[in-house]
């Protein structure tokens, strides 16, 4: 399914930005303390829901798994209802119709994908929201994450997490090392990756095990040489994946995957490498470590903190490079939107409460986050890298691309070991097979869409 807006944070200057999200697992049933008075010092009025059990199902793990925890609890402390967060697998669309079919499917969902908005809308799964979400909404976001959470006009989903998946995190011992520089082209680039590997470390780690990370890779290259307008077109697959331009793209990613001297543990190495891995092996050991660079999302930065570097000193980032002639930096955001399968006070009131700058403040506070909640006070986030990502996400307004991945159907764009994520996986065991390429995207495309 097509979602229903693509978006890019523009300019935002790429700012040396940074921000955290991350990984790990368990049910967490949380205890239903006594409610605060349903209006809080906030001004937000919620209802009272003692003795009511609400279901909370999100693929979140890990840090992402326990902060999000921390926000559901001062959801019981406002309303006296028990909530219990269900640790959901990959892809949540088939984990959400097995628990459908089952007839136990939980109250709330996160979906990660416009894509599975609309899926989840065609098989008639989700709920629209309710006045009092709606009047959050029209209070704290901008009209263009109001219509990506939107079906044909009618609301469905708050998007309470964003994300800015358009950067390179570095070791600064190891650019030091090599007497290193940021690069701003994907040709300065290719160059510091080549310095890098001549002191004796790898450059750059690739979780090729993730098919995602590779998609992200992809969609970089494509925004920043293609276009926006060409970008739009092919997430809505009114061009084809034989298109030049995506010839185009996946011969520039081959200056890279082409060379496995240039991957941490080779070709081999970054197919097996998950994308935790990827970025913790390249913080961990100084100037030794396994690898000099890894791209990916702000979310990094948990990762990075796990091992000890130090963000701003031990570890740096700066955007991707721009790619081809004129081409400007990309940047590619993502988001979580929380969307309601059941009818109830309860599911509503939820979803009110994360569609308020209350809910994205606790989070905020505790590193990992970007909100796109424009009432949310940017002395919430930790650090002033993240204040500035945050004006720079918020000050975009509706000038943005989202991931086109997360904007296609799910069997093609989000599903692991298949469709864009496996053909892509396989670019990167041979990178020389553009026209192959193109055509097993294309054809599972093709497919993705008719059905």
């Amino acid at each position: 399914m097509r979602g229903s807006r693509s978006l890019r944070i523009v300019a935002v200057a790429a700012v040396a930005v940074l921000t955290a999200t991350a990984c790990g697992g368990g049910d967490s049933t949380l205890p239903g303390p006594a409610p605060r008075p349903s209006d809080a010092a906030d001004g937000l009025s919620l209802p009272s829901l003692a003795g009511q059990k609400i279901e909370v199902a999100a693929v979140w793990t890990g840090p992402e798994q326990e902060n999000f925890v921390k926000v559901l609890k001062e959801f019981e402390k406002r309303t006296g209802a028990t909530v219990v967060f269900v640790p959901a697998q990959d892809p949540i669309v088939n984990f959400l119709g097995t628990k459908i079919a089952g007839g136990s499917p939980p109250d709330v969902a996160l979906l990660p994908q416009v894509g599975a908005i609309r899926q989840a809308v065609t098989q008639k799964w989700l709920k629209p929201l309710g006045p009092e979400v709606k009047a959050q909404l029209a209070k704290n976001y901008s009209q263009g994450w109001q219509d990506l959470g939107s079906v044909d006009g009618t609301p469905y989903g708050v998007y309470f997490k964003a994300a800015n998946k358009s950067l390179v995190w570095y070791n600064t011992a190891v650019f030091e090392n090599a007497g290193a520089s940021e690069p701003k082209t994907w040709k300065e680039f290719l160059a510091t990756a080549e310095t890098i590997s001549a002191s004796g470390v790898t450059p750059v780690s690739v979780g090729g095990a993730d098919g995602w990370t590779l998609t992200d890779w992809f969609e970089n290259v494509y925004l920043s040489q293609a276009g926006p307008e060409k970008y739009d077109r092919l997430a809505k697959h009114t061009i084809k994946w034989t298109d030049p331009s995506v010839g185009r793209a996946l011969t520039t990613l081959a200056e890279l995957f082409g060379k496995p001297a240039l991957l941490a543990g080779g070709t081999n190495g970054a197919l097996q490498t998950e994308f935790p891995v990827s970025v913790t092996q390249t913080f961990t050991g100084g100037d030794r470590a396994k690898a000099a660079m890894v791209f990916e999302g702000d979310f990094s930065a948990v990762n990075i903190a796990q091992t000890g570097a130090k963000i701003g000193t031990d570890a740096k980032v700066f955007p991707f490079p721009a790619v081809g002639d004129g081409g400007t930096a990309p940047v590619v955001t993502g988001g979580d939107a929380a969307v309601a399968l059941k009818d109830g006070k309860g599911a509503q009131a939820l979803l009110t409460f994360l569609a308020s700058p209350a809910a994205a403040r606790i989070w905020a506070a505790e590193g990992g986050f970007l909100s796109p909640n424009e009432g949310l006070d940017k002395a919430a986030y930790p650090n002033d890298v993240q204040r500035e990502i945050a004006a720079a996400l918020i000050g975009a307004g509706d000038d943005f691309r989202f991931d086109m991945s997360d904007q296609m159907p799910q069997s093609f764009g989000g599903t692991p070991g298949k469709g864009e994520w496996k053909a892509l996986q396989d670019f990167l065991k041979n990178p020389k097979d553009v026209a192959g390429t193109q055509a097993r995207l294309e054809a599972e495309a093709a497919k993705a869409y008719r059905d």
